[in-house]
């Protein structure tokens, strides 16, 4: 098994940055990708972002290009999502992702593995 425990959201103003945090632990040798997905309020979840182990190869949604970077710290096994430029919709309950699969993956298919989720709220 593989643990994910997830931090870092809050409440901030539109344009304001946030950074989101996930340490991995347990079985990580069979991970080959860790991503973010999110939940707005009513909406179903969504990809975001997601990274090779490696952290050679990385991709995100069309949404948050340009705004969200994903990155890895291999010696603190630990996967961080840099969040600026927020906006309203932007809200919502991030999540941080493990998989077996390579990191592309994760924009068409369901990671197995899951954090407990960090809310982050923009206000307008």
């Amino acid at each position: 098994q593989v643990q994910l425990v997830d931090s870092g959201g809050g409440l901030v103003r539109t344009g304001a940055s946030l950074r989101l945090s996930c340490v991995v632990s347990g079985r990580t040798f069979n991970v080959g990708s860790m991503g973010w997905f999110r939940q707005p309020p009513g909406k179903e979840r969504e990809f975001v972002a997601s990274i090779g182990w490696s952290g050679s190869r990385t991709y995100y949604s069309g949404s948050v290009k340009g705004r969200f970077t994903i990155s890895r710290d291999s010696a603190k096994n630990s996967v961080y999502l840099q969040m600026n430029s927020l906006k309203p919709e932007d809200t919502a309950v991030y999540y941080c992702t493990a998989d077996d699969r390579p990191p592309q993956a994760m924009e068409i298919m369901t990671p197995e593995f899951w954090g407990q989720g960090t809310q982050v709220t923009v206000s307008s």
